[in-house]
């Protein structure tokens, strides 16, 4: 079994968080040119039952893969298996010890952006 990567084509990070004076949401941020993806979902910083979370859209070269597909280089759909490998970029906050993807396809398309960093 021979091993391919597909390295993402575009990515960005949304998310509904408080600005830092926990009056707004920062909902109208983008963050297309960051370096890091940021995951995370945080209860209770504004009241006992706020929450934030936020959530990062990756696209992968689909017409590459479609290609390969048909042109048989690629098996058919349901006879390969498909891996997401992310890593932590090394940061002062704690990180959770258990944790759930879920891993859901976007229909239409979207703008990667020119924004930096949450900070």
């Amino acid at each position: 079994m021979s091993i391919k990567r597909y390295t993402a084509s575009k990515d960005n990070t949304i998310t509904n968080a408080f600005k830092a004076n926990l009056t707004g949401r920062g909902v109208a941020g983008n963050m297309g040119s960051s370096d890091i993806l940021e995951v995370f979902s945080i209860y209770g910083q504004k009241t006992t039952n706020s929450s934030e979370i936020a959530r990062t859209l990756i696209q992968f070269p689909l017409d590459t893969i479609t290609t390969k597909r048909n042109n048989n280089t690629l098996p058919e759909s349901g006879s390969v298996s498909w891996v997401l490998k992310l890593y932590n970029a090394k940061h002062v906050e704690s990180v959770p010890t258990n944790f759930d993807f879920f891993v859901l396809p976007i229909s239409k398309e979207w703008q990667e952006g020119v924004g930096l960093d949450m900070e």
